[in-house]
């Protein structure tokens, strides 16, 4: 471990530390000429000591992991395992096999991410300064559940892309291409070395439900479907018609494929590989409609900077996906933009209906599931705005 050095936080921000935020941003630090990237410091403000990862590269200039002092694998251990015993219920459940082990800030280990699927787990990093943790995190999961069959890491997450490396073997097999995990009952085939994320999103799977009973007889757009995650669960909540539409090479042979996986009749679904603003907009103009459209897109914005074109293009979006709602039906939109808060979010289904000439009535409204957990002094935590709402016509 890199020697612990003393550095002082703006006193400024020391309410916010004691809520628990585990983020200071380099203008908020003092006297750090002389570190490195993961370097572990100990931090004073005022007579607040936190104890954290120096980053000499990332805007956050220090992660925070503990006031106590700096970590030890007896301590990587202990919030794994708490991580572990939080997740109980999906496990025995008995029908989910695929979930977010580690998620970061939320069980008290900042930048650092763990999925797992099946018998094996991928690890994700955000930062310079968290990557060399990536071994210690690996055998604290290794203590934890004795059953797993391999660890692997992704390359590191930027804030712009997710890099370009190969992901490392870090302990026992790798996981085979073409691995099959289960949600809540259906079969999902996972790429976890190269696939978007790490294979599946995750943050979605008690949405996802939610819009399988909504569904029954009704005609079904999801666009930014990517292997068909919405449709899945439209088809087994018998939808009579279900288009799913994403612009990624081989999403269309990744969604049939799960589909034969769960024997779901193929005959009731279509894959429209095409950007997903230009097919909405040609559906509008067309008069094309449906009971439901789902808009579950990537993230519009990385930055702050970036926040008043994400919004932008959110109303634009949301716009479009309202005009192809059939009067009475639903409009199902999700953001994964943290940069965007619920307020703002709602906002701007506002604003997109206003610009489409329809109302808008909310019907239901939700965030993350239990593997996503958030910290009460860290609302950036809750990044997923998930909505449900009736679109009618103006009176």
């Amino acid at each position: 471990m890199p020697s612990l050095a003393d550095i002082t936080i703006d006193p400024a921000i020391r309410a916010r530390l004691q809520q628990g935020h585990p983020w200071v941003y380099r203008n908020h630090l003092i006297g750090t000429e002389r570190l490195r990237s993961g370097q572990w410091v100990r931090a004073r403000c005022g007579g607040l000591a936190v104890y954290g990862l120096y980053d000499e590269q990332s805007p956050i200039g220090l992660r925070i992991f503990s006031r106590n002092g700096p970590p030890d694998q007896a301590w990587f251990r202990e919030r794994v395992w708490e991580a572990w015993e939080l997740r109980a219920p999906l496990r025995d459940s008995g029908q989910t096999t695929a979930y977010r082990w580690i998620y970061g800030e939320g069980d008290g280990l900042p930048g650092i991410v763990v999925d797992r699927y099946g018998d094996y787990a991928v690890i994700q990093t955000y930062a310079e300064s968290v990557q060399t943790l990536a071994p210690a995190i690996a055998a604290a999961l290794r203590a934890v559940d004795p059953e797993l069959r391999g660890v692997v890491q992704r390359p590191r997450l930027h804030d712009d892309d997710e890099g370009e490396a190969q992901p490392v073997l870090l302990w026992g097999e790798a996981p085979p291409r073409d691995l099959v995990v289960q949600e809540n009952g259906l079969f999902f085939q996972v790429d976890m070395l190269y696939g978007q994320k790490t294979g599946l999103f995750l943050d979605q799977r008690d949405n996802r439900r939610t819009v399988e009973g909504l569904v029954a007889g009704a005609s079904v757009l999801n666009c930014f479907a990517y292997t068909g995650g919405f449709s899945l669960y439209a088809l087994r909540g018998d939808a009579a018609e279900v288009v799913s539409c994403d612009v990624g090479r081989g999403l269309a042979e990744a969604t049939a494929a799960n589909l034969a996986l769960n024997r779901l009749p193929a005959e009731r679904h279509r894959f429209e590989t095409e950007d997903c603003f230009a097919l909405l907009d040609r559906y509008a103009k067309d008069g094309r409609t449906f009971d439901v459209v789902i808009l579950d897109p990537p993230s519009f914005a990385r930055t702050r900077a970036s926040q008043h074109a994400a919004l932008r293009a959110y109303v634009r979006l949301n716009a479009l996906g309202i005009r192809c709602v059939a009067p009475g039906g639903l409009l199902v939109s999700a953001s994964c933009t943290a940069q965007i808060g619920p307020e703002q979010f709602r906002a701007l289904l506002g604003d997109a209906a206003a610009q489409a000439h329809r109302r808008l009535q909310i019907i239901h409204e939700a965030g993350q599931p239990l593997d996503h957990p958030v910290p009460a002094g860290f609302p950036e935590g809750r990044y997923l705005k998930f909505i449900v709402a009736r679109v009618q016509s103006l009176v």
